[in-house]
């Protein structure tokens, strides 16, 4: 630890919370008035929070132990964190990893370690945004950890198993929180409109101004309470209306239903557009899609059908592109994965077309869904099992990589579907130096039949 912490003063206000000019209640944002005071008050993560469970547990009984949460923005980190330093009557010191440096963290753990000394009182450290922590901050953690002078929070949206050190994680839980659902983002609208904690004296505030709110936050509270603090501050007329509500968020309402005609309508014109080469409207739809809500999700299952059944081998790498954005869909979540979106969109709208191998798997089921399952030659069966050889299974098989170009001339299909074709290659992209092998082996192989 002293290899980290080694140099430098605490400056004045530089430690916990407890340092801090502390801010008037009625100046403070509207999301850290309504923060919960209980568990009771806490909307969303039921997965984390339902009876009996761990966390719900620790929390209720006053046990904090180190964590990790990992989450999008606006889904209670910070709030929990603080709800486990109060039940716990434990110190609450929070840090941005961001922006603190030896010095602060030094101050930390140097409070941690009086308050241990002096009134035996616990200390939880909140570290938001964990994941900017370097290695050796991380590892300079550990001591204080295992030993239990602090009971460390971590907060982060990046996946903590990419991002932050195994042997720290170790010491830690990992707990997932969720987006908070539309209908959890209406409950804390209402009640911030409702607590005296709450908006003082608010307005007339329009159902479809609150149901625009809950459903552009894309499950942020914060952003939310935010959004209609601000419209309470320049209502109109007296009344907060849905323009109001559109002005403070700073977006159109965007009409769109994602388990209706919008939903399909849009992702057809999104693969459209990019099966047509216009990366302009893609991303146009594309916008639309993550506008209006659509699970993204979705968009990088679509991404990665396109990338085979429209692109194909007339460029190879359109799949690797697509599947790695579902990937950073996965890992990353919204927002930050529009932009991985984006990308695949222009790329695959750019990528040269074929729908090659998808009309040739077309033809070859149509051909099975006629003729039945061809038994395959009997070099081509397998003669892994006992009893193979004298069935004759396996026998006469010609290893390609013993062949000249480890290509073989031997018969490999079937009887009844000698002679077939199914593949046809465009002359488009990649595909078309494809296709000039194909020709090549298709003559050769002709060639050593006859």
């Amino acid at each position: 630890m002293e290899q980290l912490f080694d140099t430098g003063h605490t400056p004045e206000g530089g430690g916990g919370t407890g340092t801090r000019t502390p801010v008037p209640p009625s100046e403070q944002p509207l999301a850290v008035r309504l923060r919960p005071t209980s568990l009771d008050e806490v909307v969303g993560q039921g997965h984390l929070l339902a009876p009996g469970s761990a966390l719900r547990s620790s929390i209720e009984e006053g046990r904090p132990h180190s964590l990790v949460l990992y989450g999008p923005p606006g889904t209670g980190k910070t709030s929990l964190a603080r709800l486990i330093a109060r039940t716990a009557h434990a110190a609450f010191e929070e840090l941005s990893a961001v922006q603190a440096g030896r010095a602060e963290v030094r101050g930390v753990l140097e409070r941690a370690d009086h308050r241990r000394r002096t009134s035996q009182e616990p200390t939880v450290f909140f570290l938001d945004e964990i994941h900017r922590f370097n290695k050796a901050q991380q590892d300079a953690l550990l001591p204080a950890v295992e030993e239990g002078l602090v009971r460390l929070v971590g907060a982060t949206t990046e996946n903590p198993y990419f991002e932050v050190n195994s042997a720290l994680l170790s010491r830690c839980r990992v707990y997932e929180l969720h987006a908070l659902e539309d209908a959890d983002v209406l409950t804390l609208l209402r009640r911030a409109l409702e607590d005296p904690r709450g908006i003082a004296d608010p307005p007339a505030v329009d159902e479809e101004a609150l149901d625009f709110l809950a459903a552009r936050a894309g499950g942020d509270a914060r952003s939310a309470l935010a959004g209609l603090e601000l419209a309470c501050e320049s209502p109109d007329e007296g009344r907060v209306t849905l323009g109001v509500a559109e002005d403070a968020m700073q977006r159109r309402a965007i009409l769109y239903d994602r388990a209706g005609d919008h939903h399909y309508d849009t992702i057809s014109a999104w693969i459209k557009a990019t099966r047509g080469s216009d990366p302009d409207a893609s991303l146009l739809y594309l916008a639309v899609m993550l506008e209006g809500g659509e699970d993204p999700r979705f968009i990088a299952r679509r991404m990665v059908i396109l990338a085979s059944e429209d692109v194909g081998n007339a460029d190879p790498r359109a799949l690797s592109v697509a599947v790695a954005a579902a990937h950073a869909v996965e890992h990353v979540g919204l927002p930050e994965c529009a932009h991985n979106l984006a990308q695949a969109t222009v790329y695959l709208s750019l990528a040269p077309k074929s729908n090659a191998s998808y009309a040739a798997l077309g033809a070859a089921r149509a051909w099975v869904r006629e003729n039945g399952a061809p038994e395959p030659p009997a070099p081509m069966r397998s003669a892994a099992y006992a009893g193979a050889a004298a069935l004759g299974r396996g026998q006469g098989y010609e290893y390609p990589h013993d062949l000249p170009d480890a290509v073989s001339g031997q018969q490999l299909m079937p009887e009844a579907a000698a002679g077939k074709s199914f593949l046809a290659l465009s002359d488009r992209g990649e595909e078309a130096r494809l296709g000039r092998r194909l020709e090549e082996l298709r003559a050769r192989r002709a060639k050593a039949e006859s």
